[in-house]
């Protein structure tokens, strides 16, 4: 691996260090940016010799000049430590969510349940994918993304099938207090899973980005389940679960394809 280091003296401040983001994605021999912006030096490890790389930032006009390209054996970036140990952690929280929610899901028949913690599932299948993508080119990133896509798309299917055989069906109402208690403690893990997230340095990358929609979507479907078991109570009625059940899987495939329309 080689690291090229750059001078920038107009680099100072985090809006610069974004628009440099931006503008060298794409470049799929980049490994990783390392940015000094108190010493105004850019140190870009990528895999091959790349004139795209110097030409790119030269085009931003912030008077940046190529101090040396030298070999380097490093591997391993701090900044894709702090990224694995963030996705670490949130797949951990939202597979035990995903476990909870389907046992309680199954047990007190709400198919809110069951269609969010399906949707907990996915979005652990997404940050263990992610996982794999950090350190990654910037192609190999848009791969992971358009996986986890299609595999939220799969997921709804199934969900969908089950929504018709219960409104066919002779279910039982659903516990009501289950659907309740259980969606408020899902909201808070989510709202903590979306915050640690919304302060990653890296939450603009593709594979990022996707964490981000499906735990986006999270909160705003826990609080759905929290409002149908709500009216499952008042209206005596199972339609309620269902419907949030249909809202859940339609939320899922829309944020499936705003993902797959990333990774193009």
């Amino acid at each position: 691996m080689k690291k090229t280091i750059f001078e920038i003296t107009k680099m100072d401040c985090p809006s610069e260090e974004n628009l440099i983001r931006m503008k060298l994605d794409g470049i799929s021999s980049i490994v990783n940016l390392d940015f000094d912006i108190p010493n105004r030096k850019l140190i870009v490890f990528h895999s091959e010799e790349n004139e795209l790389i110097e030409k790119s930032i030269n085009e931003l006009d912030l008077e940046a000049r190529k101090i040396a390209t030298e070999i380097t054996e490093q591997t391993e970036f701090e900044e894709n430590k702090n990224q694995r140990k963030l996705l670490w952690t949130v797949l951990g929280i939202n597979f035990a969510f995903f476990i909870i929610e389907m046992i309680t899901g199954f047990i007190s028949k709400s198919i809110g349940l069951v269609a969010d913690s399906l949707d907990m599932l996915a979005d652990s299948f997404v940050y263990g994918i992610s996982l794999f993508a950090v350190g990654g080119s910037f192609i190999k990133k848009k791969k992971i993304a358009k996986i986890a896509g299609y595999f939220q798309i799969i997921l709804a299917i199934i969900g969908f099938i089950e929504i018709a055989r219960r409104f066919i069906g002779n279910e039982n109402i659903p516990n009501f207090k289950a659907m309740i208690i259980i969606s408020i403690f899902a909201l808070l893990a989510n709202g903590i899973c979306l915050y640690i997230m919304q302060k990653s340095k890296s939450k603009n990358e593709a594979h990022m980005k996707a964490s981000l929609i499906f735990t986006s979507n999270d909160v705003v479907i826990n609080l759905g389940v929290i409002i149908a078991g709500i009216l499952v109570n008042w209206l005596n009625s199972r339609i309620p679960d269902l419907v949030i059940g249909i809202i859940v899987f339609v939320l899922v495939i829309q944020g499936a394809f705003r993902i797959l329309k990333l990774s193009n």
